[in-house]
């Protein structure tokens, strides 16, 4: 590249990066602003310092959404890291119509989540077919409150995340699987290794990376969880809206007419810290993984 055509790069690049800075930093930069504001729908926006920041410590059901949004990392994370491997690991060999598995596997991917939500929430309601099936086994004494008890909720909306998550994370582990070298598992099963034993000491190793960076993504999806349980709670975040987020509850504190602008700012804040921090904890263990693999 010549001294006199270095700004070539920069004129093709510009539109992106101002179309990014209106929808991205823009918005971002205006909700830190906000954050230290008495903004409200109508009317506020004086400065007030760290007040809102200082309310969140007080704050009960700041607290509980994010206990809910961790407890749901704590729970969906690990599911969608282990499970996809196993259904990659189950679908990796090249039989006939294996194609036809994966792309059923994958399609709960593509469906909207409206209508996974609402198919769960028919399956699940008081009179739906889960209910039905374990009282005609007898197994519960009476239909099981999956979409009225806040807890059994929250579970709820975990099993609609990882279902509709297993295809997606399910692709990215095939693709990880491809470069696992054969004749490392062709060495593995001359010395005596059985198939367990080259899951465990040679494939999970290998694919580690893979795992944080399904981890990292996975766990990102699920401190932004919102749809599901907005969907299967129809609005309302549970009984007493227990077993609502913390997008939901930002959503819930910034909407109306007395919406309060400035403190779901700095609430959103406190969720995009808490996020990037543990992005870049993932990101330090990958290249801690990687570095280790090349020692």
């Amino acid at each position: 590249m010549t001294g006199r055509r270095w700004y070539v790069p920069w004129l093709f690049l510009t539109p992106a990066l101002a179309l990014a800075a209106l929808v991205m930093w823009g918005p971002l930069a205006n909700t830190a602003v906000l954050a230290f504001t008495d903004a409200r729908a109508l009317g506020g926006g004086r400065f007030n310092g760290v007040a809102n920041f200082a309310r969140i410590g007080t704050d009960a059901d700041f607290w509980q959404a994010l206990g809910n949004t961790v407890t749901y990392m704590l729970v969906v994370v690990p599911a969608l890291v282990l499970l996809p491997l196993l259904l990659a690991m189950l679908v990796y060999g090249k039989l006939p119509g294996i194609g036809a598995f994966r792309a059923l596997f994958y399609t709960p991917v593509v469906a909207s989540m409206v209508v996974v939500g609402l198919i769960f929430s028919w399956v699940l309601r008081s009179d739906g077919v889960v209910n039905a099936v374990l009282l005609r086994l007898k197994v519960v004494a009476e239909p099981l409150p999956f979409l009225t008890d806040s807890t059994l909720l929250l579970f709820s909306c975990m099993l609609v995340t990882i279902w509709k998550g297993l295809g997606y994370y399910m692709v990215i582990y095939l693709a990880a699987l491809a470069n696992v070298p054969g004749d490392v598992l062709e060495a593995a099963t001359v010395d005596g290794a059985g198939p367990v034993r080259r899951f465990w000491s040679v494939t999970v190793p290998l694919v580690r990376p893979t795992m944080v960076l399904v981890g990292t993504l996975s766990a990102i999806s699920a401190a932004k969880i919102f749809a599901e349980i907005y969907i299967m709670s129809d609005g309302s975040g549970g009984p007493g809206g227990e077993a609502k987020s913390m997008v939901f509850y930002i959503r819930e504190v910034g909407l109306g007419v007395d919406g309060e602008i400035g403190y779901a700012s700095a609430l959103s804040l406190v969720l995009l810290a808490g996020t990037l921090a543990f992005s870049a904890l993932s990101l330090k263990l990958r290249r801690r993984n990687e570095e280790g693999a090349h020692a």
